[in-house]
């Protein structure tokens, strides 16, 4: 993988992210955007469950919501780095704003289909996909290489804080009328779309290089070539995709659980804040754990530690146990979410950015579709401390799969290894950025700019093929 210039622009923006306008367009765009969706998530479920009682039911609709992640995630890679990045962003909150205006409508109307549901889930999250995809590669064209792992920790925070004001502000306005969550989710698609407006950067996607395969099937292909060149990242997806098949069965167990002891939309919703407040601090923190622990122990801690705490949700005695253990898995997702996305954007190239995270966001949350199929049967066909039991088991097995592939001599010694080579590679990144300022002052001060590269030469040396985590 050879290293691809950035634009000399990006070394100008302010190093503080705080002070970088159209990050913080991006930031509060796709914040208020992931505020609608949260918001709607949630109400699908209460709507479907609290009117027909059958898990089954409510899982068709998550099936449909989640279904995208399988089917859409490779064509929508493909084409977000195809496609300009703000023209894509701004067509996928149009598209939500009309596809979500009709279940609002319909809910009003006293209209409500469980087909129609299915059906919107399912266009809103592929939109959603879109979206996300061309949102996380232009952010890292508008912040300066030294500040990736602070936009990608701000953007896992942003997710969270979204989930703590969303999924309870969607059952509190469920509980005041049906069809206000689904209105609130609209007006939050059209804010989103107004902050796009106004990002000054250029955020296509760069054009395509003579040697780059023009194929929709021949670009995903190259995307998939470059993920599964990473060993270590490979067996880190298998271990994500079986995990997010649990937490299919955990998602759905709490709002079980919650109804069979006497809960309301509400207290789902309390729980909710619990654990999306827990999920933004482990974002907040990941950088301390990664600076001293790496990749590689997080894998390892984070899957033994949900290994412990999962059977304990069947067993819990009350409500204020169950939302302290789903906090604290929540904590630990927050931790591994940050490590691993930014892992993989820092190593793609930009033109690859796009393919590289629907891939791996297709191999880690793909199965969820099934996985929320087979949460809704299994807590049909068995009670739910029985189900969680099942899920704590299975979680045990991950562990041991995840401490067998982590844990080994070549492991730590491939860590060690990509640790120096990215701190070589931010060091140069940092050379050359000085150089470039430091030649625009002499040319602004009148002064002649000695060694002054010819256009097109490279700033220093490509950087090799990273294989491993």
């Amino acid at each position: 993988m050879s290293a691809v210039g950035r634009p000399a622009a990006t070394s100008r923006q302010p190093g503080r992210l705080t002070g970088n306008r159209d990050f913080l367009l991006l930031w509060v765009g796709s914040g208020v955007s992931a505020l609608g969706s949260r918001a709607t998530s949630i109400s699908y479920t209460l709507l479907v469950f609290w009117s027909t009682g059958s898990a089954t039911a409510a899982s068709l609709v998550t099936f449909a919501a989640l279904l995208p992640n399988l089917v859409t995630q490779l064509p929508a890679g493909a084409l977000v780095d195809r496609w300009d990045r703000r023209r894509t962003m701004v067509l996928c909150n149009a598209g939500r704003i009309v596809a979500i205006g009709s279940v609002a409508v319909a809910v009003a109307r006293d209209a409500v289909w469980l087909p129609h549901l299915m059906a919107v889930a399912f266009v809103e999250a592929s939109l959603g996909i879109c979206y996300a995809l061309a949102e996380r590669a232009a952010v890292f064209n508008v912040v300066p290489a030294d500040r990736y792992g602070a936009a990608t920790a701000a953007n896992e925070s942003r997710a969270n804080a979204a989930s703590i004001l969303g999924q309870p502000a969607g059952t509190l306005l469920y509980a005041l009328t049906r069809w206000a969550p689904f209105g609130f989710a609209v007006l939050m698609h059209v804010v989103s779309l107004v902050t796009l407006l106004f990002v000054r950067r250029d955020l296509q996607a760069p054009k395509a290089r003579a040697d780059e395969p023009g194929g929709l099937l021949a670009r995903m292909r190259e995307g998939f070539a470059f993920v599964w060149g990473q060993l270590y990242l490979r067996r880190a997806l298998g271990l994500f995709a079986a995990s997010n098949i649990l937490f299919q069965v955990l998602g759905l167990g709490l709002v079980v659980i919650v109804k069979a002891r006497g809960g309301s939309p509400p207290t789902v919703g309390m729980l909710l804040v619990v654990n999306s407040v827990l999920g933004m601090a482990g974002a907040m923190t990941s950088n301390f754990y990664l600076s001293r622990w790496g990749i590689r122990r997080i894998i390892m801690g984070v899957n033994i530690a949900w290994a412990v705490l999962m059977p304990l949700i069947g067993l819990a005695p009350g409500l204020v146990v169950l939302g302290a253990i789903f906090a604290l898995i929540h904590y630990g997702a927050g931790i591994s979410n940050v490590a691993g996305m930014l892992y993989v954007l820092r190593s793609a190239p930009d033109h690859l950015r796009g393919r590289a995270g629907s891939i791996v966001m297709l191999l880690s949350s793909g199965a969820n579709s099934l996985g929320a199929l087979f949460a809704g049967f299994l807590l049909d066909s068995t009670d739910v401390t029985t189900a969680m039991l099942v899920v704590g088991g299975a979680m045990g097995v991950i562990a041991v799969l995840a401490v067998l592939g982590f844990g080994g001599r070549a492991a730590a010694e491939s860590e060690r290894a990509e640790t120096e080579r990215a701190e070589s590679e931010r060091a140069e990144t940092a050379r050359a950025e000085a150089g470039r300022a430091g030649s625009e002052r002499a040319e602004a001060d009148g002064e002649p700019v000695v060694g002054r590269r010819a256009p097109g030469e490279p700033c220093g040396p490509a950087v090799g093929d990273i294989d491993e985590i």
